[in-house]
């Protein structure tokens, strides 16, 4: 190892640099496979969901998990069929227009595999700015299709089928939405320039927040809870419930500068 790369592993991050040496070159292929995004999108939000779907079970039985249910008329949680069809609909979409496009997407970036891990605070500064430019070009979008009536009718009224959303929901969406958000998360990720690693934890880190926006429950350990610059469940239901208020998917302070920011008694659980 060069002098440059022990300078950095035993200043910066022996783990993540550990890490991105055990992926062995074989491995190392998979990285660049242009069918890795939505893959990889698809796999961890349904695994990301299955926290919930077992809440959802033990709410039948269990009054504390009832307890953590989001008012305001939500009513029982989804059954499972409605989150086996909702599977369903959503894989279809991935197969036939998120996984042939985002595959196309990614040729286009000609993503390089670096020799170093990124630092702690490389990782760190660019999953942050990763999140904080989705975050905007998504308010920005989710605005526009909810004000140009044409748009919304033909790409984002799927998803408010949902009045009441719940974990697997968050994807649950036209296949243009489903595209345009993934590619609005592959493009931040290409314009910040994240190392693949800091790329990975993005993805990640924005699957777990759209499915704890979408999830139906304001859980005492929710980020939101712990990071009052997030909105989380209650101000999403509130989203779904007005369709004028909170469009800012996780972040709240663009609602606020816009005077779109709603976070209603009615809509967070009581203590």
């Amino acid at each position: 190892m060069n002098v440059l790369s022990t300078e950095h592993v035993e200043g910066c991050a022996p783990i993540l640099q550990g890490l991105w040496e055990s992926v062995k070159p074989e491995q190392r292929e998979i990285l660049l496979s242009p069918y890795l995004p939505a893959s990889y999108a698809f796999l961890t939000h349904v695994l990301l969901c299955a926290p919930f779907l077992a809440l959802d079970a033990l709410g039948s039985v269990c009054q504390r998990v009832r307890s953590w249910r989001i008012t305001a008329g939500s009513g029982p949680p989804p059954s499972p069929r409605r989150w086996f069809d909702c599977f369903w609909r959503v894989l279809y979409r991935y197969l036939t227009t998120v996984l042939p496009a985002t595959a196309l997407f990614h040729l286009l970036r000609s993503p390089v595999l670096p020799e170093l891990a990124p630092s702690c605070w490389q990782l760190f500064v660019e999953v942050f700015a990763c999140l904080l430019l989705f975050d905007t070009l998504f308010f920005i979008w989710h605005f526009v299709m909810h004000r140009v009536p044409w748009l919304y009718r033909s790409t984002h009224q799927l998803h408010h089928q949902h009045r009441v959303p719940f974990a697997l929901a968050a994807q649950d969406s036209s296949s243009l939405e489903l595209l345009s958000l993934l590619l609005l998360a592959l493009s931040s990720a290409w314009v910040v320039g994240c190392h693949p690693l800091s790329e990975a934890f993005f993805h990640l880190i924005n699957s777990w927040l759209a499915v704890e926006d979408h999830c139906g429950y304001d859980l005492p350990w929710a980020l939101h809870r712990l990071l009052p610059c997030l909105g989380g469940a209650p101000c999403h239901q509130a989203h779904h419930s007005l369709h004028n208020v909170n469009y800012a998917p996780y972040f709240t302070h663009w609602d606020l500068l816009f005077g779109t920011y709603r976070a209603s008694a009615q809509y967070l659980r009581p203590e």
